[in-house]
């Protein structure tokens, strides 16, 4: 299958999809359209164990969605496509493993998080900045709590503030860093340790770790969309931090 925005590569066992808009690799309704349309192939593919979702070039696994489409004629939109990347992961019965180089910020810092781990290049630059523009990472917001100990998760995602790749492993947000040299010979390394193993033992296994570890994330969800929505979204310093950002100018908050 052919993609403009995208890049899906299938070795054996395990599938590479890879956004394919460097240096930034930001996420716009037309990309996430493909992301979603590769994860229903995959999902549908039972003999699929693994899916690396990474990035192409080495700045960047992804800056985050389009701020161009969070604006009011486009955000109902975007929010059903991006986070239908997170369903159809949720969905998904293999190992998902985020590969990530450079900036890993807002919407893509979701992405990573939301697979099952995260294999990190040394330059890694990851975190949830959201705030900083008066809205929130829905997403994160979900999951986040459940990686790492909630009150950091929460100080992630109250205080904007983004982390190196040394930081990340410390917290336990990411499972390996390796030099950025080196990334793709011990990212197949990192790969093969799962995909050598039985596959149907390994989605089992997740199944399992997911029904004692967490409630419906679609419930979780549910909630988190509504509040952004129809509340956050709603706000004016919302809509101010969005609009200062694409006139390249300071926020000048009425709620300070």
């Amino acid at each position: 299958m052919d993609y403009k925005f995208i890049k899906v590569e299938r070795k054996d066992n395990t599938v590479y999809l890879n956004i394919n808009k460097p240096p930034y690799n930001v996420l716009d309704i037309p990309t996430m359209k493909e992301i979603n349309k590769a994860l229903d192939s995959l999902i549908s593919d039972n003999e699929i164990n693994i899916l690396v979702f990474g990035s192409e070039g080495d700045k960047a696994f992804s800056a985050g969605v389009d701020v161009a489409d969070h604006t009011e004629d486009k955000v109902d939109e975007m929010i059903q496509v991006f986070h239908g990347i997170f369903r159809r992961l949720d969905k998904f019965k293999g190992i998902t493993i985020a590969a990530v180089k450079g900036a890993t910020l807002g919407g893509g810092c979701e992405v990573a998080i939301f697979c099952d781990m995260i294999f990190a290049a040394d330059n890694l630059k990851i975190g949830q900045p959201e705030i900083k523009l008066a809205v929130f990472p829905p997403i994160a917001l979900a999951v986040l709590p459940k990686i790492i100990p909630q009150k950091k998760a929460f100080e992630i995602i109250v205080g904007g503030e983004v982390f190196k790749a040394n930081e990340a492993l410390a917290m336990g947000l990411v499972n390996k860093v390796v030099p950025i040299a080196d990334f793709n010979a011990e990212l197949a390394k990192f790969v093969g340790t799962f995909s050598s193993l039985s596959g149907s033992a390994l989605k089992i296994t997740k199944e399992a770790f997911k029904k004692v570890n967490s409630l419906s994330f679609n419930e979780c969800l549910a909630n988190v969309e509504d509040i952004y929505l129809n509340r956050l979204m709603k706000l004016e310093d919302a809509e101010e931090g969005l609009k200062s950002f694409m006139d390249k100018r300071k926020p000048i908050w009425k709620n300070k």
